[in-house]
């Protein structure tokens, strides 16, 4: 079933007890983020803060912060479901590459009963206001860390379209508050929205933005989806929500935003306009330092009469983000797999913050199979930004930390083993000398084959006998062990 809008999802998840109202006022200075991190860290329910210091709207926060919350906001018991049903419609096609396949999907006929409809109007629309009266300071932005440069807008949804073709993009990044009527933009060099901005800087011309605050939780994790570029996420929005993502033309910019949002804020980026942005407590348990990005100018803002504000918020993990990269993880899998058969299952552990490491396991048929294995992966989407992949075989369980560790340190030679090359990193590696480029390793730890140059014989994992557990699962509680 797919929610309407933000607030259709809050009412499901407190008839569920999996949201919390807290009426006392809090501060949007490090408070927030403190109650948030405990909660999160807790597995506890999502929050709404009804009463917010030195702002009239409300803040939810946590949405997505469990398991189980980002399957209920994405309709599905198993979250692979997604990936399988794409691979559904894609199968039937022609055998081009799994990425043409993804940009195809706009023009399936099974895709178009999910393509964004135009509406004339819609909530976002009830209250309008110009330039003049724009004031982003009313809204409760967070300060979540100490160390943070100023307020942050932490999940937006960040309308573009590519001066050239035309085509929309939506993209999640974070922007800092300046004033009343600026922010950051802070969009990295291989994002769409930033790739958008550059044409427009090369044409000399500014770059038209619409954000959008507030939307249903489909709308909100399509903004985070690592789709190929120029596939647009309110396809894939309608898609997830088995339902057309309800559009609707802003007012000063020439750009289409969901009708029931909560807030929209529209406005540009002047090309060469930078203004230092962060540090920022980010998702790899560290500050991303200050540095110069794009200044979004505000000129008009429309919402709903009595909106809500959403928040999340990154830290030392696990934190909200990673629950929605694990879902990530399962719903892409499927389509890895068609690219990469060999693949059994992958894991990509939150304290890796998701572009650090994963650990890969695959059915080894031939020499050099896992190497193979970790280049392609390298020259794969998003996953090319991955420092450390770890390849390990089919029967290793690599959810399980206890068995990855006892194959990495029983299975792996490191002057055969271990693969080092150079390549894109993510932005937020700060371990790389330079940014953007850096070091990567690959390990190998699977069994070992005599084509491999592995003369000894491979020692057996110890393991009792079938024969023998089966006895003692008759008798267990005979010895009086449970």
């Amino acid at each position: 079933m797919a929610f309407r809008d933000l607030r259709d999802y809050i009412n499901a998840l407190e008839k569920k007890g999996k949201l919390v109202r807290i009426k006392t006022p809090v501060s949007p200075q490090l408070e927030i983020t403190e109650i948030a991190d405990r909660m999160v860290k807790k597995g506890g329910p999502a929050l709404l803060f009804e009463r917010v210091k030195n702002s009239s709207f409300p803040l939810v926060i946590n949405l997505f912060a469990t398991p189980e919350r980002m399957k209920m906001a994405l309709g599905v018991e198993d979250l692979e479901e997604i990936g399988q049903e794409i691979l559904e419609i894609i199968e039937p096609e022609l055998p081009t590459s799994f990425m043409e396949k993804l940009k195809a999907l706009p023009r399936l006929k099974k895709m178009a009963d999910y393509l964004p409809k135009k509406v004339k109007g819609g909530p976002c629309k009830e209250v309008i206001l110009p330039e003049k009266d724009v004031n982003l300071l009313d809204m409760p932005v967070m300060k979540c860390w100490p160390l943070d440069g100023g307020h942050f807008i932490t999940l937006p949804l960040v309308f573009t379209k590519d001066p050239e073709t035309g085509a929309r993009n939506c993209g999640m990044y974070r922007m800092q508050v300046f004033d009343e009527r600026t922010t950051g933009m802070h969009w990295h060099i291989h994002k769409d929205g930033a790739r958008h901005y550059l044409k427009a800087e090369r044409k000399n011309q500014p770059l038209e933005i619409a954000v959008a605050l507030g939307c249903d939780p489909a709308v909100i994790y399509a903004a985070t989806a690592p789709l190929p570029p120029d596939m647009d996420e309110m396809l894939f929005a309608g898609f997830l929500r088995k339902a057309p993502v309800e559009m609707v033309k802003c007012e000063m910019v020439n750009l289409e935003v969901p009708a029931r949002a909560e807030f929209i804020l529209e406005g540009y980026v002047n090309p060469e306009e930078r203004q230092l942005e962060g540090p920022f407590g980010d998702h790899t348990g560290y500050y991303s330092m200050e540095d110069l990005y794009p200044v979004f100018h505000v000129t008009c803002i429309t919402r709903r009469k009595n909106p809500i504000y959403p928040a999340t918020i990154v830290g030392k993990p696990p934190m909200e983000d990673c629950y929605i990269g694990k879902a990530t993880e399962r719903i892409f899998l499927p389509l890895l797999r068609k690219q990469l058969p060999e693949m059994v299952d992958m894991n990509l552990p939150v304290e890796g913050v998701f572009h650090n490491l994963a650990i890969v396991s695959i059915d080894k048929q031939y020499p050099g199979h896992a190497k193979k294995v970790i280049n392609a992966l390298w020259g794969m989407g998003q996953i090319m930004f991955t420092k450390i992949i770890v390849v390990v075989d089919s029967w290793v369980n690599v959810h399980d930390w206890s068995e990855v560790i006892w194959r990495l340190g029983n299975n792996v030679d490191p002057k055969r083993d271990v693969a080092i090359t150079e390549g894109p990193v993510d932005v937020l590696n700060h371990a790389s000398p330079i940014p953007n480029y850096g070091g990567k390793m690959g390990i190998d730890a699977t069994k070992k084959w005599k084509e491999e140059g592995f003369d000894r014989k491979w020692p057996p994992d110890i393991e009792m006998s079938q024969e023998i557990k089966d006895l003692v699962d008759k008798r267990w509680r005979e010895y009086g062990l449970g």
